[in-house]
């Protein structure tokens, strides 16, 4: 052994390094971007939409009681001021997406905030206490922009600002908090503060709970991607073709539209089941009307107990298998269930709870949906969002429609049938929703790729192929690094 061969052992062994030896650099650990799958750098965002949902839902128990009982309103009044609420609240929920593209979700947040604070102390300071039904009507009506407007315009922030390998568990969170805050601790908090401070007072409490959660928007959630337009197309130009582009991507992009319709049908057996089985329930079967309340319960928080489960199936496993299996599949089950476990084991309320609980997760299973919509064109993700709150809209309307229609000559059977068939055509629908190749092409990162392979329109193995062509490809050239060009050949 030469003596300088010698000598690099000896220094080696001693731990020192010599300098022309490279020696790894270690990038210090960068602190986690998620936690429990929750962005940090949108985590404030949630935290408002928890305490406006909070806000808003103090009134969803007692309002319409308020109307008819307290101010002596007749019945056909007060369903004309909750319809307008519907149609408002509809309207909002479609523009939430576009106006994004175009102003930003931050914005839209604050747009739907504002609305929701004019219009609210318009109602308590002046429309109240002059009794005045055509302001009410007005202030309460108008109201119905606000809440769309800040909830959804904070699931459009998600779906810019969310890494794409966690979007399912993002969403599910955001719908965590959704529910959480608008059916429960809304109405826990109504039944607090009622019996001490009334229901005027407590709608005052909703009104500062409301503000509370905006100012946590505007001052502490930093992340940048909402503070500006989304979209980067010709969309983007006016207000009215951003709009009218909410409307059109359905149709330039036809997956976009099967999601819309997929979304349609997700809730649309929750809001008519709501109308329709109590009746059967109660009439019929034999259950009291607590005891349906006791099922609501149930219903709601089998499915706040699988949103973020789910969400997370979908980012690790496949987002159209989890809504065409999970969502599809187990909701047209338990609405088969929904009927025939009462009316074969008659007043079984522990049956009939399952029954009312794999609905609720049933439901869950369809919280992966946004991602695989907006995969069909990330470049217009606020239009895209606009078709999916569409569909959610519509569904308040369309599940109790469908149950109007039918039960008359088929029954409370033959609609729960109805609701069945459609959320297997969502299962059908969804399989079809495969993400193009394109874009599974880009997502590629250094630890796999962030859209499941499984979701993509090209396999594993046509994936790998088109890589090793291009790995291929690469290697040719680099051993051939003054090969002409074939524009150059002949020349």
């Amino acid at each position: 052994m030469k003596f300088s061969e010698k000598v690099f052992k000896v220094v080696t062994a001693l731990g020192i390094r010599p300098a022309c030896q490279e020696v790894p650099v270690v990038p210090p650990s960068p602190s986690p971007a998620i936690c429990a799958g929750i962005p940090r750098a949108l985590l404030w965002g949630y935290v408002g939409v928890l305490l406006f949902m909070i806000g808003d839902g103090v009134e969803t128990s007692y309002l319409p009681t308020y109307f008819k009982t307290d101010l002596g309103f007749a019945e056909a009044s007060v369903g004309i001021i909750f319809t307008l609420y519907g149609i408002t609240a509809a309207i909002g929920a479609f523009l939430a997406g576009g106006l994004s593209d175009l102003w930003g979700p931050r914005k839209v947040m604050m747009a739907g905030a504002a609305c929701w604070v004019v219009c609210h102390a318009l109602m308590l300071a002046v429309a109240i206490p002059a009794h005045s039904y055509p302001l009410i009507l007005l202030s309460y009506g108008m109201r119905g922009f606000g809440y769309p407007l800040f909830a959804y315009g904070f699931m459009v922030w998600i779906m810019a600002g969310a890494p794409e390998r966690q979007l399912g568990k993002a969403l599910g969170w955001f719908w965590f908090c959704f529910t959480v805050g608008y059916p429960v601790l809304g109405s826990a908090l109504v039944s607090l503060l009622k019996p001490a401070i009334g229901f005027y007072g407590t709608l005052w409490i909703s009104l500062a709970m409301i503000v509370a959660g905006a100012l946590v928007v505007l001052v502490l959630l930093r992340e940048r991607s909402g503070f500006q337009g989304l979209s980067k197309g010709s969309e983007r130009d006016s207000l009215t073709r951003t709009l009218t582009g909410c409307f059109t991507v359905m149709f330039a992009k036809p997956r976009v539209g099967m999601g819309a319709i997929v979304r349609l049908i997700n809730t649309t057996s929750q809001f008519g089941v709501w109308v329709f089985i109590p009746l059967y329930l109660v009439d019929q079967v034999g259950f009291s009307a607590q005891e349906w309340a006791a099922l609501l319960i149930v219903m709601m928080v089998s499915n706040l107990a699988c949103v973020v489960l789910f969400g997370a199936l979908g980012d690790k496993w496949s987002r159209r298998k989890t809504v065409a299996w999970l969502g599809g599949v187990v909701s047209a089950m338990a609405c088969l269930a929904l009927y025939y476990v009462p009316a074969t084991a008659g007043h079984d309320y522990l049956l009939v709870a399952i029954a009312a609980g794999a609905l609720g997760i049933g439901m869950a299973g369809y919280v992966p949906l946004p991602p695989l919509m907006t995969t069909q064109a990330p470049e217009r993700k606020g239009q895209v969002m606009s078709a999916y709150t569409l569909g959610a809209g519509a569904s308040m309307a369309f599940g109790p429609l469908i149950g109007t229609v039918f039960i008359g000559p088929l029954g409370i059977q033959g609609v729960m049938w109805i609701y069945a068939a459609l959320h297997l055509l969502s299962t059908v629908l969804v399989l079809f929703m495969k993400v193009p190749t394109a874009m599974c092409l880009e997502s590629e990162t250094e630890t796999g790729p962030s859209v499941h392979t499984g979701d993509c329109v090209v396999a594993r193995k046509g994936h790998e192929d088109h890589r090793g062509h291009e790995d291929h490809q690469a290697h040719q050239s680099q051993e051939e690094p003054d090969a002409p060009a074939m524009s150059e050949v002949g020349s």
